[in-house]
């Protein structure tokens, strides 16, 4: 018999599956292991215009949310909510930097339901409002059109 089951037996509270995961789990050292990690990681990016849930993010690498958490946290450094929303401002960054559409919009399409509530995540994260940021931006993009950076040794 596996010890996965007889362990299951002997107890009655771990299910088999629980089991296995914790087995898996304390193999990788800890952590998550790298290519759960990775599905993680594609799919808050493919995801970030949705409300995303913990218990959701957990389901995807079949582990509960606590000790999804837990091991999210040890391999990454940051927690999965934490990591989810330095997502959704590097990719409002990227919208702010290349397209004119109106901050509301931008905000909306990375997740977030308001733009004051945007506003404020991007000033905490960022240091600056995004209005500022797309200013800085578009500022830069005017200097390095005027004035190309010289070429090395000339």
């Amino acid at each position: 018999m596996l010890p996965e089951v007889q362990s299951t037996r002997d107890n009655g509270e771990a299910s088999v599956e629980r089991r296995a995961m914790t087995d898996v789990a304390d193999q990788a050292g800890g952590v998550l292991p790298e290519r759960r990690l990775r599905r993680v990681a594609q799919y808050v990016q493919d995801n970030l215009h949705r409300e995303l849930r913990l218990a959701e993010l957990s389901g995807l690498v079949h582990m509960s949310p606590y000790h999804f958490a837990r091991l999210f946290k040890r391999s990454t450094g940051v927690s999965p909510h934490r990591f989810l929303v330095q997502r959704r401002i590097e990719q409002a960054r990227a919208l702010l930097a290349a397209q004119p559409l109106p901050i509301a919009e931008i905000a909306r399409s990375v997740g977030f339901r308001t733009p004051s509530h945007f506003a404020t995540t991007f000033r905490r994260v960022s240091g600056i409002t995004p209005s500022a940021y797309r200013a800085a931006e578009t500022l830069s993009r005017r200097t390095d059109s005027v004035c190309p950076a010289q070429p090395a040794g000339n």
